[in-house]
């Protein structure tokens, strides 16, 4: 499997952590930003269920498109650091183009949001990193 599938998929997993502990701990719904995301492919349906399930396979092709990205970008050079950076312009990006057109990611607290692209695309880096060789080498 290549490296930034492998990337890909384990901080496709992992990266929504700090949102949900975040909602966790403020008693908001852990299946917020989910939920969001599934309004966003379709935004009349107000059933849970539906809307986890379109949100899964959108949530890893967006994952897998910005692994491959950071993969690209980061060719050779991948760091934990140098990954968390790329979420931070991949959370601009993310959340401000597209995102901000929808009400229900409008309505998302935004820091826990930005984390959680940051925890992706450190997992990322980390990923590509090891895959390098280099593990023990953090920049």
């Amino acid at each position: 499997m290549r490296d930034w599938v492998r990337a890909a998929v384990v901080a496709g997993v992992v990266s929504g952590g700090p949102s949900t502990l975040h909602a966790l701990v403020t008693g908001r719904d852990p299946l917020a930003a989910t939920l969001a995301a599934g309004a966003m492919v379709l935004p009349r349906e107000r059933r849970p269920v539906v809307l986890v399930v379109v949100a899964l396979p959108v949530h890893f092709a967006i994952s897998f498109w910005w692994a491959f990205v950071l993969s690209r970008v980061l060719r050779g050079r991948a760091s934990v650091v140098r990954g968390a950076l790329g979420g931070v312009v991949i959370a601009a990006l993310d959340l401000r183009l597209p995102g901000r057109r929808f009400a229900p990611v409008r309505r998302l607290a935004l820091g826990p949001q930005v984390a959680d692209h940051l925890v992706f695309g450190a997992v990322v880096g980390g990923m590509l990193q090891g895959s390098q060789g280099s593990l023990s080498r953090v920049r």
